[in-house]
């Protein structure tokens, strides 16, 4: 939703950049040419150095422009930002270094400079970048730049959309008014409320409105024209965003069919080269941890026999993209009588209606008697998963995705199941870093949704670091 500030911000990050990697070659050409007293590769004046970095430098800033750096969805997201910055600073040092070989003319008076400028160059970009994040949040939270909204709609994602904006000192939105049923209405919001879109419309400028957001369109079209003109008559920004939720999750495009706008919905972003890119990462990193690991596998199969007689591994039937069969790899965790039927099944045949009731309600229970206590330390440790590796080595499972289900559990989701299997299952996912044994299934389901509609390589790479963590401070694992 780009407005004047978000523009302005822009351009504020362009400005800042150019200075800052002027800096940081400065320093690196002071570092290497003043404070070192060795011999240089060639003897290069600063005035023709810095010459030929502010010739080179504007095409730097167009690839920090064409990976996104200038784009609100990168900047406002700090992980994504910092990885792009790092990406952006190489992609430039290589500009300079395939410059120096069209040219056949030295720009640098040792190699060294080119490190310290690519290290230099990485550091004070992020430096920068969180220093203008820190003063804007603080120009937000004292009310300097913010756009005051008018939201109008009729659909629950009215009032999803007002809250995800409601942050000010991060969104840099303030919502003042809402037009919307009255059932809708959400207190916290803190918004003067319009029973009907004329009634706002005619406030709008005893309201300062800067931005209307109408998320549905009504069956008039007069009253959808009349909200239209109302924003071009005071020259203010105007936003429509579709209240059903499935325009706005999910890889969209939005192009031009016979002069009509045309929104096309994937079901997830995870296609073409994404997909691919996924699968090789999932295959080479999962290699490597089968190999590194094989000591630890070695011990729990001792271990598995010494203290947990019976089959070493379990296998489960599971679930996994496009609802397709597979056979789960784990280390057995329970007594080798019990894992065969549904687990509601096996409680009520040991007599405990009420873990039966539990595990029908949550999918779960908290003390399941059938886990040996060699069994429980697997799972307090996650331990049991590591055979999943060799699943993720068959093309069976990603590393991150939504957990694998059983068979049964799909009729207690029949209308998601489709959209959450469009994606491979995985090892670790969005709910395991997010609370695991404490979330209730249909939270767990809500959270593997918006990863199958939202997902990122680098939102994969995150959930696996987060992983590392959960793991280690044993958080939820039952």
């Amino acid at each position: 939703m780009p407005t004047r500030n978000t523009k302005f911000y822009s351009v504020l990050l362009i400005l800042s950049d150019f200075i800052v990697l002027l800096a940081a070659f400065s320093a690196a050409y002071i570092a290497r040419v003043q404070l070192d007293d060795r011999p240089l590769v060639a003897p290069i004046f600063a005035v023709d150095y810095l010459y030929t970095v502010l010739t080179i430098l504007p095409f730097w800033i167009i690839a920090f422009a064409f990976i996104g750096l200038y784009s609100a969805d990168v900047y406002n997201r700090r992980l994504k930002e910092w990885s792009r910055l790092i990406v952006g600073a190489f992609i430039g040092i290589l500009l300079f270094i395939g410059w120096e070989y069209v040219t056949d003319k030295a720009l640098f008076p040792a190699r060294l400079v080119v490190a310290y400028a690519f290290l230099a160059s990485a550091l004070l970009l992020i430096l920068e970048r969180e220093l203008l994040r820190l003063i804007r949040t603080l120009m937000y939270s004292f009310g300097y730049n913010i756009s005051r909204v008018l939201i109008i709609g009729n659909s629950p994602a009215t009032i999803d959309i007002a809250r995800s904006l409601s942050q000010t000192h991060k969104s840099g939105y303030k919502i003042v008014a809402i037009a919307c049923p009255k059932s809708l209405l959400a207190d916290d919001l803190g918004a003067e409320h319009f029973s009907n879109a004329d009634a706002a419309l005619a406030s709008i400028d005893e309201l300062r409105i800067g931005t209307i957001i109408q998320t549905d369109l009504y069956d008039s079209e007069v009253r959808n024209q009349r909200i239209l003109t109302a924003a071009q008559l005071r020259h203010i920004q105007y936003n429509f965003i579709p209240g059903e939720p499935e325009f706005y999750a999910g890889k969209n495009t939005v192009d031009v069919f016979l002069g009509y706008p045309m929104i096309t919905v994937y079901q997830t972003p995870l296609t073409g080269w994404g997909e691919i890119v996924k699968r090789i990462f999932d295959t080479l990193v999962s290699f490597l941890l089968i190999v590194i690991l094989s000591p630890v596998y070695l011990l729990i199969v001792l271990l598995q026999l010494v203290l947990n007689p019976g089959p070493v591994f379990y296998v489960s039937k599971r679930l996994s993209r496009f609802s397709d069969p597979i056979s789960l790899f784990k280390f057995r965790t329970m007594n080798p009588a019990y894992g065969k039927a549904d687990a509601a099944e096996e409680f009520r045949a040991m007599g405990r209606e009420d873990l039966a009731l539990e595990y029908e309600a949550n999918r779960k229970v908290a003390n399941d008697p059938r886990v040996t206590r060699f069994g429980k330390f697997l799972r307090d440790t996650s331990l049991d998963e590591l055979p999943q590796l060799f699943n993720v080595l068959r093309g069976e499972l990603s590393l991150v995705g939504p957990r694998p289900i059983l068979p049964q559990e799909v009729k207690f989701d029949k209308g998601r199941a489709a959209l959450l299997h469009s994606v491979r299952s995985g090892v670790t996912g969005l709910w395991q870093v997010s609370g695991r044994s404490e979330l209730s299934f249909d939270e767990r389901i809500e959270l593997e949704l918006y990863y199958a509609q939202n997902w990122s390589f680098w939102l994969d790479i995150k959930i696996l670091f987060k992983t590392i963590g959960v793991v280690i401070r044993r958080q939820g694992a039952k």
